[in-house]
Order: structure tokens, then C-alpha cells, then sequence
């Protein structure tokens, strides 16, 4: 069942963080490449989106999530392009943000999975305070829209962070571990594919690995070695669900 009041919180949260109006004639731009009157980014793919869906093109996975999703095309765009993967990533987005970009940036394009990989940005606080219990619910909304919709889902790990350097001293480290453990439960209870990116890239101190998967001044994005581990456990978990 579609988790409606979280969606609802969502929508409260950021009708009171964002009643604000233009400034001196201009747009005002928020987290994830929004504005006012497009907060979700939902301009970012809709032109693609239309193309998609105007093609004869069968979609296998549609890649929703963050700059860590964005970025992987940077990286590695053969792995999308050879494999008939869609990447949906904006980067700072939180899930409220997502949540409204489901329909249009994968259910519409009819894929037959989607792997979520979402809730650092919303741990950071980017666009405003969240519980640890409502992100989860905002990425469990995502899945239960997505089954709804015949779509087979995976649900990622949160990536390991020992902090932000956009938001330093926030100590993000516990976080990440409490919504893992609140996403991987609700995988298991409900027979969806948990993609454990976490256990691959941890170091001793809970952070994503230095030098190794990413390097001392960012800690939240991986590098091309980074990628290639996620790219190795995601097909391994992928191959459960694509015909």
C-alpha cells in the first residue's frame, strides 16, 4: 500500500520551507536544480522522457536516484548505453524531490526494474530536516508505486559517509547505517532486491573508502573505481529480474 501520509509530510514540509516568491524579478533556484515552480526538476528529462516514449525502444532499468546515480554516466556512459539503461539522477536531490519524479522519469517509461539509490542528500539536510523513518518511507513509496506499475524494484544501500563537505560536522555516518538497516528490512519483508552497495565500499570508520573509492576532499562520490564495484554487485542483481 502506498505510503500516502509520508507523501503528504513531504508535501507540508516543503510547502513551509519554500512559500517564498521571486526576488527582484527572478527565479529563485533550490536543491537539485530546481526552482519555485519546478522544485522536483521535473524539466530536467521531460524532453527526453517524450522521446522515449515516442520510440520504439524497450527500456530494461531506469537508474533513479542522485549525483551519485548522475555521475555514473560521466564515468561509465557504455554501461548505460550498451545495456539499454536509463540513468534518472539529479544532483542534490532528496527523495520528497523523487517522489514526485517517479511517474514521470520511470513509470511513464514503462522499464522492467528500477534500482532507488536515494537518502544521502536528505541525511545532509539539503533541503531541510528529515527523520531517518521518513526518508525510508519516501523510497518504500517509491518501490510500492513502482510494483503497482508492474516494475520490478531494487532498493540500494545508502553509500557509506564520514562527512559533507558541503555540510561538515554532521557526523553522517550513523544515519547511513540506521536507514540502511531500515531499508534492507523492508526489502526482506517484502520480497524486494536489496542491492548492499555499503559493505563493498565501508572503511573502519564508516565512510566511503580513501583513496579508493573516492578521494579526501569529496568522501560522498565515488570515482571510477567506485563505480566499477557498484557496476559489478548491481548486474549481479539485476540478472534476478531482467528477462
Amino acid at each position: 500500500m502506498i505510503n500516502i501520509n509520508c507523501l503528504y509530510k513531504s508535501i507540508i514540509v516543503f510547502g513551509a520551507l519554500f512559500f517564498v516568491n521571486y526576488f527582484n524579478g527572478q527565479e529563485v533556484f533550490i536543491q537539485g536544480g530546481g526552482t519555485l515552480s519546478d522544485w522536483a526538476n521535473l524539466s530536467k528529462y521531460s524532453s527526453d522522457n517524450m522521446k522515449l516514449k515516442n520510440s520504439s525502444s524497450k527500456i530494461k532499468v531506469v537508474f533513479m536516484g542522485n549525483s551519485i546515480t548522475e555521475s555514473w554516466s560521466s564515468f561509465d556512459s557504455n554501461f548505460f548505453l550498451s545495456n539499454s539503461y536509463i540513468n534518472r539522477g539529479i544532483s542534490g536531490q532528496t527523495t520528497p524531490q523523487m517522489l514526485v519524479r517517479i511517474k514521470p522519469d520511470v513509470i511513464n517509461l514503462k522499464p522492467q526494474a528500477v534500482v532507488i539509490l536515494a537518502g544521502i542528500n536528505d541525511i545532509a539536510g539539503n533541503t531541510g530536516p528529515m527523520e531517518i523513518k521518513n526518508i525510508a518511507e519516501n523510497i518504500q513509496s517509491m518501490a510500492e508505486i513502482s510494483k503497482v506499475n508492474g516494475i520490478n524494484v531494487l532498493i540500494c544501500s545508502v553509500l557509506p559517509a564520514i562527512d559533507f563537505p558541503w555540510s561538515p560536522g554532521m557526523s553522517p555516518s550513523k544515519k547511513v547505517l540506521e536507514l540502511n538497516r531500515l531499508l534492507k528490512s523492508y526489502c526482506r519483508e517484502n520480497n524486494i532486491i536489496y542491492v548492499d552497495y555499503y559493505s563493498s565500499m565501508v572503511d573502519e570508520k564508516g565512510g566511503l573508502k580513501v583513496p579508493e573509492y573516492t578521494s579526501s576532499d569529496d568522501l560522498v562520490h565515488p570515482n571510477k573505481n567506485g563505480y566499477d564495484v557498484m557496476k559489478r554487485i548491481i548486474q549481479k542483481s539485476l540478472k534476478k529480474v531482467l528477462k
